[in-house]
């Protein structure tokens, strides 16, 4: 199967993303909704794709190979990674976030370490995003309280972080 050079940009998007979701697909191809996700993948990447047992979707190993990106999580599945590749925001969420042995925070007190730390003033929702978009890579975990709060599953220094676009 050959691919345009937009179904080709777009794989690159889901190698670099996975585990993700079509929310996070739609912000990043600019879509109008999750349905027009889903009909993108089913006609133009169907081969290359698939949804794991929580319905996340992964590229398949051919996929990872015909595109010049990294995956964004490496390690085995079932562990915590040993690198991830994410936005800015989720770098910068992951070095102010609760370490694993500390008591986990909520999206509020993220946002306002986020400010203090790099004088930023991310939105409440892009906060809360990047937040389970790191639950999905295996790196932050989630307790519920009264509010769902986040902590890191790992120690710092065992997660390398890699900036990408």
């Amino acid at each position: 199967m050959t691919l345009s050079e937009e179904a080709r940009d777009r794989l690159a998007d889901v190698v670099e993303l996975q585990p993700t979701k079509n929310g996070e697909l739609q912000e990043r191809w600019e879509l109008d909704s999750g349905s027009e996700v889903h009909q993108f993948l089913e006609s133009e990447l169907s081969d290359y794709y698939y949804r794991d047992d929580n319905s996340l979707i992964r590229a398949t190993s051919e996929a990872n190979d015909m595109v010049d990106v990294e995956p964004g999580v490496e390690g085995e599945e079932d562990e915590v990674p040993s690198v991830v590749r994410v936005p800015e925001l989720q770098a910068q969420i992951m070095d102010v976030l609760a370490g694993p042995d500390e008591r986990s925070e909520s999206v509020v007190s993220v946002l306002h370490s986020l400010r203090e730390t790099y004088d930023v003033d991310p939105d409440t929702e892009d906060v809360r995003s990047g937040l389970q978009s790191l639950r999905r890579k295996g790196v932050v975990e989630v307790e519920y309280r009264s509010v769902p709060t986040f902590r890191l599953t790992a120690e710092r220094e065992e997660i390398e972080v890699e900036v990408s676009d």
